[in-house]
This record gives C-alpha cells, structure tokens and sequence, in this order.
C-alpha cells in the first residue's frame, strides 16, 4: 500500500486538476496530477499513492481502458472514476473494471472524499 496522504488524479481538464488538487489539499492529501493517460501509464512510481482518481473520457483515450492495462501490468492501484458523460453502459463498465466509487460530475467534495478516507483508514 501506498502513502496514503498521497493521490493520483488523471484528467485532461486543466480546471478540474486544479480544483480536485485544492479540495485534497484542504483535506490533508496530497494530489500528483496527470493531464493524460499516457503521462499517467509513463509514471514510475505507482506504489507511491492511495488511490488514482480516474477521469473516465480522456482525450480519445478512455480511463477504464488504462485501468485495464494497468492492471494486466500488475498494478492494482485503487481506482475513483469520475465522469461527465454517464451513462448505464459506461457505469457498468466501471464497476466491472473494479473500483471504490464511481462519481459523476458535479460531484460533492464529500462524495470523492470519503472513499480515499476509508482507503487511508485501512492503510493506517
């Protein structure tokens, strides 16, 4: 297990990064923040956080499709997708692909901080 102060987040939204790194700050974590799935699969250092959270509809590339190559290369980093574009189709995949919580944007703070604090309460 990794720090679990620490939290990936993978969005191709400038605003959402900054935001989502702000509402982990205030709420004791640290984020390390990745702009696409390539720069997050290029990341050396998996073992390094809690959680990932995920944002599903990244530039052409979809975060349950990088949750599945990360997990065929044996990282099995605790997933939080979040997304705009829900649908029951994209829900059941995520859930299928394993993850701690599925949120859809606009979320409550609450709501994506939650599962990291049982996922830190754990760790401890």
């Amino acid at each position: 297990m990794g720090n679990r102060n620490v939290v990936f987040v993978v969005d191709d939204d400038p605003g959402m990064l900054k935001g989502l790194k702000r509402l982990l700050r205030e709420h004791g974590y640290d984020s390390v923040v990745f702009s696409s799935a390539e720069e997050f699969q290029n990341h050396d250092d998996f073992e390094s956080a809690c959680c990932v959270v995920l944002d599903i509809d990244l530039n052409n590339e979809s975060g349950i499709e990088l949750r599945h190559r990360l997990r065929a290369a044996g990282i099995s980093l605790p997933v939080i997708y979040i997304t705009a574009n829900d649908s029951p189709t994209v829900r059941m995949a995520a859930i299928d692909s394993g993850c701690i919580a599925y949120l859809t944007k606009p979320f409550r703070a609450k709501s994506l901080i939650e599962p990291i604090e049982k996922l830190a309460a754990r760790a401890a």
